[in-house]
């Protein structure tokens, strides 16, 4: 299974953008654009698209950029820290490098999406349909994963640490090459989901087994 990436080869000649509310204030359809270097906190815009475009050495920290669409974007080297997308739309993005600690992504849908090197600590994926999607070297310490549909995701090397997963399936996905110390998540949760001989060890607890190490 491949994940598609945004396709670069649709990109036409991308239109530098210096301050992102005052274009929305002209525009609510962003396409063909870059944005670089913008750094702003507590904003809020909802119901752009954004098409096409380049998001690099970006920071909008603690905002609310709920009830957006994202199709064909790159995120590179940016900051999200506890900012709110929920009820977003994202197909076919990328966050490079990515710092996304505490984000909301409640309700949110999530197509042909990865994320790379990023820090996704703490961030609440609650009620996202979440599909053809990869978690690549990224951390994902005390999210959150409540009532998803969870369809072809890819994990390599990702820390799911005390993350919480509730009325969630994760059969057929694989964990053997990630952290998942602490994860909570149910038998009926995690029947079907993918696992190394240690890590197994873990979820001896859900069947009700005790483990008496040898002095």
């Amino acid at each position: 299974m491949s994940i598609l990436r945004p396709q670069k080869t649709l990109f036409k000649e991308l239109r530098k953008v210096e301050n992102i509310l005052e274009e929305i204030k002209i525009n609510e359809e962003l396409e063909d654009i870059t944005l670089e270097n913008y750094k702003v906190e507590d904003i809020e815009f909802s119901e752009i698209n954004i098409e096409k475009a380049i998001i690099s050495n970006t920071d909008i920290l603690s905002s609310n950029l709920e009830k957006n669409s994202f199709t064909d974007v790159e995120f590179k080297n940016c900051n999200f820290s506890n900012t709110s997308f929920e009820k977003c739309s994202f197909v076919r993005c990328e966050f490079n490098n990515c710092k996304m600690t505490g984000c909301n992504f409640i309700d949110s849908r999530l197509y042909n999406v990865s994320f790379i090197e990023t820090n996704a600590n703490y961030c609440n994926f609650s009620l996202a349909s979440i599909e053809n999607t990869a978690f690549d070297n990224t951390g994902l310490r005390n999210s959150m994963f409540q009532e998803n549909r969870l369809k072809n995701i890819i994990l390599r090397q990702t820390d799911f640490t005390q993350a919480q997963v509730f009325k969630t399936s994760l059969n057929g996905i694989d964990f053997s090459d990630s952290i998942i110390e602490g994860i909570a998540v149910s038998s009926e949760d995690i029947k079907g989901a993918i696992v190394g001989q240690f890590q197994a060890i873990d979820f001896l607890y859900l069947l009700g087994v005790k483990i008496r190490f040898d002095k």
